[in-house]
Protein backbone atom coordinates (compact mmCIF):
# COMPACT_ATOMS: atom_id res chain seq x y z
CA UNK A 1 0.00 0.00 0.00
CA UNK A 2 1.71 3.35 -1.14
CA UNK A 3 0.33 6.72 -2.05
CA UNK A 4 1.39 9.10 -3.38
CA UNK A 5 0.39 12.85 -2.36
CA UNK A 6 0.85 16.02 -5.18
CA UNK A 7 0.94 18.96 -3.46
CA UNK A 8 0.73 22.62 -4.79
CA UNK A 9 2.96 25.25 -2.53
CA UNK A 10 1.24 29.11 -2.60
CA UNK A 11 -2.17 29.01 -0.89
CA UNK A 12 -1.94 25.53 -0.18
CA UNK A 13 1.07 24.40 1.69
CA UNK A 14 1.89 28.16 2.62
CA UNK A 15 -0.90 30.43 2.87
CA UNK A 16 0.20 33.02 0.58
CA UNK A 17 1.54 33.47 -3.05
CA UNK A 18 5.77 33.43 -2.13
CA UNK A 19 5.70 35.80 -5.39
CA UNK A 20 3.97 38.47 -3.84
CA UNK A 21 4.90 38.19 -0.60
CA UNK A 22 8.64 39.29 -1.35
CA UNK A 23 7.88 42.30 -2.33
CA UNK A 24 7.84 43.08 1.16
CA UNK A 25 11.38 43.63 1.04
CA UNK A 26 11.08 46.37 -1.53
CA UNK A 27 11.38 49.97 -0.67
CA UNK A 28 7.93 51.15 1.02
CA UNK A 29 6.97 47.53 0.42
CA UNK A 30 5.47 48.21 -3.17
CA UNK A 31 6.65 47.99 -6.69
CA UNK A 32 6.82 51.26 -9.42
CA UNK A 33 3.79 51.08 -11.51
CA UNK A 34 5.24 50.33 -14.47
CA UNK A 35 6.92 47.35 -13.30
CA UNK A 36 3.40 45.82 -11.89
CA UNK A 37 1.81 46.43 -15.74
CA UNK A 38 4.31 44.88 -17.14
CA UNK A 39 2.93 41.53 -16.03
CA UNK A 40 1.92 39.89 -19.28
CA UNK A 41 -0.55 36.42 -18.72
CA UNK A 42 1.04 32.95 -19.13
CA UNK A 43 4.37 34.26 -18.64
CA UNK A 44 4.63 35.07 -14.57
CA UNK A 45 8.45 34.03 -14.68
CA UNK A 46 9.56 36.69 -16.73
CA UNK A 47 7.49 38.80 -14.81
CA UNK A 48 8.94 37.58 -11.67
CA UNK A 49 12.79 37.98 -13.12
CA UNK A 50 12.13 41.63 -13.64
CA UNK A 51 10.43 42.16 -9.85
CA UNK A 52 14.10 40.04 -8.33
CA UNK A 53 16.56 42.73 -10.81
CA UNK A 54 14.48 45.47 -9.10
CA UNK A 55 15.01 44.48 -5.48
CA UNK A 56 18.69 43.89 -6.28
CA UNK A 57 19.40 47.32 -7.88
CA UNK A 58 17.68 48.25 -4.48
CA UNK A 59 20.09 46.70 -2.63
CA UNK A 60 17.79 44.09 -0.73
CA UNK A 61 20.14 41.28 0.11
CA UNK A 62 19.95 37.30 -0.07
CA UNK A 63 19.51 37.43 3.99
CA UNK A 64 16.78 40.07 4.19
CA UNK A 65 14.50 37.98 1.80
CA UNK A 66 15.37 34.52 3.44
CA UNK A 67 14.16 36.54 7.07
CA UNK A 68 10.84 37.59 5.02
CA UNK A 69 10.19 34.71 2.89
CA UNK A 70 10.66 31.95 6.35
CA UNK A 71 8.06 34.23 8.08
CA UNK A 72 4.97 33.45 5.99
CA UNK A 73 2.78 31.38 7.98
CA UNK A 74 1.57 27.79 7.02
CA UNK A 75 -1.68 27.26 5.31
CA UNK A 76 -3.85 25.80 8.79
CA UNK A 77 -3.66 22.31 9.19
CA UNK A 78 -0.48 21.78 7.11
CA UNK A 79 2.42 21.76 9.84
CA UNK A 80 0.17 18.70 11.77
CA UNK A 81 -0.43 17.23 8.02
CA UNK A 82 3.18 17.41 7.19
CA UNK A 83 4.18 15.89 10.50
CA UNK A 84 1.76 13.26 10.38
CA UNK A 85 3.52 12.25 6.60
CA UNK A 86 6.79 12.88 8.17
CA UNK A 87 6.07 9.72 10.55
CA UNK A 88 4.51 7.76 7.75
CA UNK A 89 6.67 8.07 4.76
CA UNK A 90 6.92 3.91 4.41
CA UNK A 91 3.26 5.09 3.38
CA UNK A 92 3.44 8.13 1.10
CA UNK A 93 5.71 9.53 -1.50
CA UNK A 94 5.06 13.10 -1.88
CA UNK A 95 6.26 15.37 -4.29
CA UNK A 96 5.88 19.31 -5.16
CA UNK A 97 4.62 21.01 -8.46
CA UNK A 98 5.06 24.52 -8.13
CA UNK A 99 5.09 27.68 -10.03
CA UNK A 100 7.14 29.21 -7.15
CA UNK A 101 10.81 28.94 -7.25
CA UNK A 102 13.63 26.28 -5.76
CA UNK A 103 15.14 29.19 -3.74
CA UNK A 104 11.95 29.97 -2.09
CA UNK A 105 10.32 26.54 -1.01
CA UNK A 106 14.33 25.25 0.72
CA UNK A 107 14.22 27.96 2.34
CA UNK A 108 10.69 27.65 3.78
CA UNK A 109 10.80 23.97 4.08
CA UNK A 110 14.12 24.05 5.49
CA UNK A 111 13.52 26.59 8.63
CA UNK A 112 10.25 24.45 9.14
CA UNK A 113 12.46 21.22 9.03
CA UNK A 114 9.85 19.53 6.71
CA UNK A 115 12.49 19.04 4.09
CA UNK A 116 12.49 15.54 4.36
CA UNK A 117 8.74 14.83 3.73
CA UNK A 118 9.33 15.45 -0.15
CA UNK A 119 10.77 13.02 -2.37
CA UNK A 120 11.29 15.87 -4.81
CA UNK A 121 10.28 19.23 -5.92
CA UNK A 122 9.67 19.95 -9.14
CA UNK A 123 9.81 24.00 -9.64
CA UNK A 124 11.20 27.06 -11.59
CA UNK A 125 15.06 26.87 -11.02
CA UNK A 126 16.68 29.56 -9.19
CA UNK A 127 19.99 30.79 -7.50
CA UNK A 128 21.53 33.84 -6.45
CA UNK A 129 24.49 35.49 -8.95
CA UNK A 130 27.66 36.36 -7.67
CA UNK A 131 26.60 40.07 -7.36
CA UNK A 132 23.65 39.09 -5.08
CA UNK A 133 21.26 39.08 -7.67
CA UNK A 134 18.34 36.28 -7.38
CA UNK A 135 17.80 34.95 -10.96
CA UNK A 136 14.63 32.57 -12.36
CA UNK A 137 14.04 30.73 -14.98
CA UNK A 138 11.07 28.73 -16.75
CA UNK A 139 10.95 25.11 -15.39
CA UNK A 140 10.80 23.21 -18.99
CA UNK A 141 8.78 23.99 -22.38
CA UNK A 142 5.40 22.15 -23.11
CA UNK A 143 3.08 22.20 -25.64
CA UNK A 144 0.03 22.43 -23.76
CA UNK A 145 -2.20 25.20 -24.19
CA UNK A 146 -3.48 25.47 -20.93
CA UNK A 147 -0.45 26.48 -18.70
CA UNK A 148 1.57 29.11 -18.75
CA UNK A 149 4.42 29.04 -20.77
CA UNK A 150 6.58 28.21 -18.45
CA UNK A 151 5.26 24.90 -16.15
CA UNK A 152 2.54 22.33 -17.30
CA UNK A 153 1.81 20.30 -14.39
CA UNK A 154 0.38 17.75 -16.14
CA UNK A 155 3.24 17.04 -17.98
CA UNK A 156 5.46 16.85 -14.79
CA UNK A 157 3.31 14.54 -12.69
CA UNK A 158 3.01 12.31 -16.08
CA UNK A 159 7.09 12.29 -16.28
CA UNK A 160 7.18 11.75 -12.75
CA UNK A 161 4.50 8.27 -12.52
CA UNK A 162 6.54 7.24 -15.91
CA UNK A 163 9.74 7.29 -14.26
CA UNK A 164 8.50 5.71 -10.67
CA UNK A 165 7.17 2.76 -12.65
CA UNK A 166 5.10 2.34 -8.96
CA UNK A 167 1.18 1.43 -9.27
CA UNK A 168 0.44 3.48 -6.49
CA UNK A 169 -2.90 2.66 -4.43
CA UNK A 170 -3.93 6.21 -4.64
CA UNK A 171 -2.82 9.43 -6.15
CA UNK A 172 -4.18 12.38 -4.13
CA UNK A 173 -3.71 16.03 -5.55
CA UNK A 174 -3.66 18.58 -3.00
CA UNK A 175 -3.66 22.53 -4.83
CA UNK A 176 -5.90 25.48 -4.56
CA UNK A 177 -5.09 27.40 -8.39
CA UNK A 178 -6.73 27.70 -12.08
CA UNK A 179 -3.08 25.35 -13.34
CA UNK A 180 -3.96 22.94 -10.69
CA UNK A 181 -6.77 21.62 -13.05
CA UNK A 182 -4.85 20.45 -15.80
CA UNK A 183 -2.56 17.62 -13.51
CA UNK A 184 -5.92 16.50 -12.45
CA UNK A 185 -7.13 15.33 -15.57
CA UNK A 186 -4.45 13.06 -14.98
CA UNK A 187 -5.86 10.93 -12.27
CA UNK A 188 -7.81 7.98 -12.12
CA UNK A 189 -11.12 6.91 -10.94
CA UNK A 190 -9.24 5.42 -7.54
CA UNK A 191 -7.59 8.91 -7.42
CA UNK A 192 -8.14 11.82 -5.04
CA UNK A 193 -8.58 15.61 -6.16
CA UNK A 194 -8.20 17.81 -3.29
CA UNK A 195 -9.10 21.41 -3.59
CA UNK A 196 -8.90 23.90 -1.24
CA UNK A 197 -12.32 25.40 -0.53
CA UNK A 198 -12.93 28.58 -1.91
CA UNK A 199 -10.40 28.80 -4.17
CA UNK A 200 -10.20 28.90 -8.20
CA UNK A 201 -9.48 24.67 -8.53
CA UNK A 202 -12.62 23.98 -6.42
CA UNK A 203 -14.78 26.77 -8.80
CA UNK A 204 -13.46 25.09 -12.02
CA UNK A 205 -13.76 21.80 -10.80
CA UNK A 206 -17.55 22.32 -9.88
CA UNK A 207 -18.07 23.97 -13.57
CA UNK A 208 -16.38 20.78 -15.42
CA UNK A 209 -19.36 18.74 -13.66
CA UNK A 210 -21.99 21.28 -14.92
CA UNK A 211 -20.78 20.89 -18.29
CA UNK A 212 -21.36 17.62 -18.03
CA UNK A 213 -17.40 16.34 -18.03
CA UNK A 214 -16.87 15.41 -14.53
CA UNK A 215 -13.36 14.21 -13.34
CA UNK A 216 -12.78 10.60 -13.22
CA UNK A 217 -11.18 10.56 -9.34
CA UNK A 218 -13.33 11.87 -6.16
CA UNK A 219 -12.91 15.19 -4.91
CA UNK A 220 -12.63 16.38 -1.32
CA UNK A 221 -13.06 19.82 -0.68
CA UNK A 222 -10.77 20.83 2.21
CA UNK A 223 -10.30 24.57 4.49
CA UNK A 224 -7.87 22.85 6.77
CA UNK A 225 -4.61 20.05 6.29
CA UNK A 226 -6.22 18.05 9.10
CA UNK A 227 -9.04 17.46 7.06
CA UNK A 228 -6.67 15.98 4.74
CA UNK A 229 -4.78 13.88 7.25
CA UNK A 230 -7.80 13.18 8.87
CA UNK A 231 -8.74 11.22 5.67
CA UNK A 232 -5.33 9.64 5.25
CA UNK A 233 -5.41 8.39 8.60
CA UNK A 234 -8.62 6.54 8.11
CA UNK A 235 -7.15 5.26 4.58
CA UNK A 236 -4.29 3.57 6.87
CA UNK A 237 -6.30 2.04 9.48
CA UNK A 238 -8.41 0.07 6.33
Amino acid sequence: MKFLLVFDFDHTIIDENSDTWIVKCAPEKKLPNELRNSYRPGHWTEYMGRVFAYLGDNGVKEDEMKRTMTAIPFTAGMVDLLGFIGKNKEFFDCIIISDSNTVFIDWILKAADFHKVFDEVFTNPAAFTNTGYLTVQNFHTHHCAKCPKNLCKRKVLKEFLDKQGVGYTQIAYIGDGGNDLCPITLLKKDDIAMPRQGYTLEKKISQLSQDLSPLECSVLVWSSGVEIMSYFKLLLKE
